[in-house]
């Protein structure tokens, strides 16, 4: 929700907010918290309803995955389009639509139970833009084979993020590949696989 896209970040925040958060400028709230907390520079902020302190890891040849996985509020990626809106009120026709917040994609029904599996990949290596692209790409799909592997009939949850931290390249590039079947692809897939698979196991 802060600082996404390709840079260079000097430190990464994953929030822990209550059930229902009501603000609409999550960036803000992030770099507020951040503040707070001593951090300079830009960052990258996630943020979860789900128990931040109840983190699992992954590690596989230098690779760390860590992960804060909330799936109370889960799903499939590909749904009819009338499952992913409110219906609109006749009466709402003039009312001009407000920012859209993180938990609107899916209303949680009374009571709340936390939702979003936020996932940091830190690596030893650079990688070229394109890789990192393929990085994150590599890690959902790790996600989606532990979930199934965990038992769960669902992709994620609405409001998943990752994140991918990597040395910023030389003159070299980085690494060209971060598929599942490159060698940095396929340690990253089996870290990101083993700490959500934990995870799954025990979430809410």
């Amino acid at each position: 929700m802060l600082g996404g896209g390709i840079g260079p970040r000097a430190w990464i925040l994953n929030a822990q907010v209550p059930g229902g958060y009501p603000r609409l400028d999550p960036d803000r709230h992030l770099a507020e918290i951040a503040a707070a907390e001593g951090l300079t520079g830009p960052g990258a902020g996630l943020m979860t309803a789900a128990d931040v302190a109840a983190y699992t890891t992954g590690h596989d040849g230098g690779v760390t995955a860590t992960v804060t996985a909330g799936l109370g509020v889960r799903g499939w990626a590909a749904v009819p389009d009338t499952a992913t809106r409110a219906p609109r009120r006749p009466e709402d026709a003039e009312v001009p639509v407000s920012p859209r917040r993180p938990e609107d994609e899916e209303v949680p029904r009374s009571p709340f139970r936390p939702g979003t599996v936020n996932i940091v990949v830190t690596l030893p290596v650079a990688l070229s833009d394109a890789a990192l692209v393929n990085a994150v790409a590599t890690a959902t799909e790790a996600k989606v084979q532990a979930l199934l592997d965990a038992g769960l009939d669902c992709s994620g949850t609405p409001t998943d993020a990752v994140c991918v931290a990597a040395p910023e390249p030389g003159q070299d590039g980085g690494e060209p590949f971060a598929g599942p079947r490159s060698t940095w692809g396929a340690r990253i897939a089996r870290a990101v696989h083993t700490a959500v698979l934990a995870g799954a196991r025990t979430a809410p």
